[in-house]
């Protein structure tokens, strides 16, 4: 007698259904064929560098944030102490009597000035031009009573008998621009070592 083969439901569906889509399972979401987790592809293009950490710059204190704070070059700061000297020297010729103690005395503040307003880039052309002031100050302060010669004669003669004045300028010049400069390289070791490196 014939008889007929059933299909047993462990060998799958048959042929002529479509087959339901396949799942992924969750525990493999998102891992290769060896269970290795995968790594999105990174797009094309140049490896951005981190960007370096900037500090927040200290605020300045009240009392100096008021006062001014220019920044002259080199040159700039030469024509400042000329034309400071120039007139604080007519100042003394007229009320002073070309005194040359009150001439030595203003011309401290005026190095003092010049070596805190220059720019760091230009710190060392302080103490080259405060001598310079010097004697471009004394001109009004000399003697010209006997016309050109006369006062040729008193420029050199106030800078030999006032020379005193003129060296101490020069060093307290000097000395603030001597620790400007240690500040500035301070500053830029301090930037330097805060840098991420490369």
């Amino acid at each position: 007698m014939e008889q007929y083969r059933t299909r047993s439901p462990e060998y799958g569906p048959r042929r002529d259904r479509p087959r339901p889509p396949r799942q992924p399972v969750p525990s493999q979401a998102g891992r290769g064929a060896g269970g290795e987790p995968v790594r999105a592809a990174r797009p094309p293009g140049p490896r951005r560098r981190p960007a370096p950490v900037r500090r927040p710059a200290t605020a300045p204190s009240p009392a100096v944030a008021g006062l001014p704070n220019p920044r002259l070059t080199g040159l700039g700061s030469g024509l400042f102490c000329t034309a400071a000297m120039f007139l604080l020297g007519a100042l003394c010729a007229a009320l002073f009597g070309a005194s040359l103690t009150a001439y030595g005395v203003l011309f401290l503040p005026v190095c003092a000035l010049t070596a805190l307003w220059v720019r760091p880039g230009d710190l060392m052309t302080a103490p080259v031009v405060v001598p310079i002031g010097f004697a471009a100050g004394l001109i009004p302060v000399a003697d010209d009573e006997a016309g050109t010669g006369g006062t040729l004669m008193g420029l050199v003669t106030a800078l030999a008998t006032q020379a005193g004045w003129l060296y101490g300028g020069t060093l307290i010049t000097g000395l603030i621009v001597i620790v400007r400069r240690i500040g500035v390289v301070r500053r830029r070791r301090r930037t330097a070592g805060g840098r991420p490196p490369l």
